[in-house]
């Protein structure tokens, strides 16, 4: 069952994006085509760009050092995209909330309020400790940055892949050995 699938697909979309970011407008557009949304955006010259600020304004969330500090930048980043909810049917999806402005479409404007919103639901329904970065790349000398956007039932998804997992594991059993040895 999933418990909030708004949530989870527009939260997994940014960590995506921020791991591994188009090179381009049609990219970013291609990337949310994978992870479900299916409206069309209006096309500005500097989308790119504004779409990287977007992503670079949701990392902060992430990154931000306690529970405080990420509400207050979550509801920073809602009050700059969200409109009261409205119900839409759109593209045979169904009825569901729409948590943005149905009259403006740009595509930085519309995965603000989607990414925003949705991380707030992750959060508020999984747990605010459910998002972060790779904890293989919080060792010195391993260099792995990425978004770790965590719905495992049991809520202790601490590695971005199995292979992080991996590398961390052998790193703990060598100095395990290390000692033993000495």
């Amino acid at each position: 069952m999933h418990l909030n699938p708004y949530g989870e697909y527009a939260v997994l979309l940014a960590g995506s994006l921020a791991d591994d970011w188009p090179e381009d407008r049609a990219g970013i557009e291609a990337r949310t085509r994978e992870f479900g949304m299916t409206m069309d955006f209006s096309e500005s010259p500097d989308d790119h760009r504004r779409t990287r600020q977007v992503i670079d304004e949701w990392l902060r969330v992430v990154d931000a050092p306690g529970p405080a500090d990420r509400a207050r930048l979550l509801n920073d980043l809602m009050a700059q995209a969200t409109a009261y909810p409205r119900l839409t049917d759109h593209d045979q999806e169904g009825w569901h909330l729409h948590f943005r402005d149905d009259t403006n479409d740009s595509l930085p404007d519309v995965l603000r309020a989607v990414i925003s919103v949705g991380t707030a639901l992750h959060l508020t329904t999984r747990g605010i400790h459910r998002l972060s970065r790779c904890a293989a790349g919080q060792v010195e000398g391993d260099p792995c940055t990425a978004v770790v956007v965590d719905v495992t039932r049991n809520g202790r998804q601490r590695y971005c892949s199995v292979r992080c997992a991996n590398r961390a594991a052998v790193r703990r059993h060598r100095a395990r050995r290390s000692i033993t040895s000495h």
